[in-house]
């Protein structure tokens, strides 16, 4: 995707989804002006191409993934830097995202604070697309590792306290293992802001209750690397599935959930399951695999594994996730774009700003052709359209 970082006063699309309405407008106008919808109004094709406004088929609220470690060959935990944050929201941009939470995922000691100097750096530099930090670890549940480091795992300290409620200037997510929490840490994290998710974790429903009181807010790629749901013990899945208020990430692959356990979460959570792609640099990226943490990683075909099998991450884009769980779930195209968009928004809190196409709104509008792939993006009123 081209990156002209072109200021673009209007678009049209065909068909516009809201976020809000299952009803598509047809042929409409969005005008923008300081990076914010000015206004939406009727059109024709042939009066946009004469004005020469970037065209689509389908656009909708701009996607909004909040866990995407890499993509464009650069792995964020590998160069936590502006500019390799920038090469990676340039390749997240091929798949029709927007916006998105760099994630950092365990590494040894306190590494992380690289993670949090990077993106406030970012912001500060109006970086487009990143919206804020995910920092995946390390506060997680040895006996849920997954791919990340085991060696790498620990427990949090006063001074990682200190760390992550200081302020940050963008959302914060942080994934944790809360039953590996030091007692009054999880509300003070949420007093400061800080968006607590539920993953890694071998947690009971119990404890995840005793979370949300707290103030834990999400669940971090539903049903992988948690405690599962069984007749007597709900665990970690089991409490997300029957709770009214935490949102959930799912990664909709085709590997890492199958595809019945997505459609039972699509049922329980509605507006509160959002599509992650948990993306790493091969994403539009021309690597056939990496090491992580000394293991070899591979991509063969669209998954990315150890030489065990164990799920690294995912090599999914946001419109390709879009895609997947309409033909694997039977979510309907309306819904499955509030999924990449609207409910990650409210997910962060900002679902006064991003999420909506509407006046007012922060002009992130993601441009889809007719077979639902990307073919651009508008951040903040800048237009990067697909290569």
């Amino acid at each position: 995707m081209s990156d002209i970082n072109a200021e673009c006063p209007a678009v049209f699309a065909r068909r516009l989804y809201d976020g809000a309405s299952d009803l598509p407008q047809e042929n409409r106008v969005i005008e923008i002006e300081a990076g914010r919808i000015r206004a939406i109004r009727p059109g024709d094709l042939p009066s946009a191409v004469a004005a020469g406004m970037p065209v689509a088929e389908i656009i909708a609220p701009g996607f909004i993934d909040l866990q995407i470690n890499g993509a464009n060959d650069t792995q964020f935990n590998f160069d936590p830097s502006v500019a390799a944050l920038a090469r990676i929201a340039a390749g997240a941009r091929r798949g029709g995202t927007a916006h998105l939470l760099p994630t950092f995922i365990t590494a040894p000691g306190e590494a992380y604070l690289s993670a949090l100097t990077a993106v406030r750096a970012a912001l500060a530099a109006k970086t487009p697309g990143i919206l804020g930090l995910h920092l995946e670890g390390p506060f997680l549940s040895p006996a849920r590792a997954g791919i990340h480091d085991p060696a790498a795992i620990r427990a949090m300290t006063s001074a990682d306290l200190a760390a992550l409620t200081a302020g940050f200037p963008g959302p914060l997510m942080l994934t944790l293992a809360p039953e590996c929490l030091p007692e009054g840490h999880l509300a003070a994290l949420a007093a400061a802001g800080v968006i607590l998710s539920v993953g890694h974790s071998a947690a009971t429903a119990a404890e995840v209750a005793a979370a949300e009181a707290a103030g834990l807010r999400c669940a971090t790629h539903l049903f992988n690397a948690m405690s599962q749901m069984s007749g007597r013990a709900p665990g970690v899945v089991g409490a997300v599935l029957a709770s009214d208020r935490l949102y959930a990430g799912i990664i909709a692959d085709g590997h890492h959930v199958a595809w019945e356990n997505i459609r039972i979460a699509v049922k329980a959570m509605g507006a509160r399951l959002c599509l992650v792609t948990d993306a790493m640099l091969t994403l539009a990226g021309t690597a056939p695999g990496f090491a992580l943490h000394g293991v070899g990683i591979t991509l063969q075909g669209d998954r990315l594994t150890d030489a065990a099998g164990t799920l690294a991450g995912a090599h999914l884009a946001m419109d390709a996730a879009v895609r997947r769980i309409m033909d694997g779930a039977g979510v309907s195209l309306p819904q499955a774009l509030r999924m990449a968009a609207t409910h990650p928004a409210a997910a962060l809190g900002l679902a006064a700003e991003l999420g909506r196409v509407a006046p007012g709104y922060r002009a992130s509008l993601t441009l889809l052709g007719e077979d639902l792939a990307s073919c651009g993006v508008v951040v903040d009123g800048r237009y990067f359209p697909q290569d």
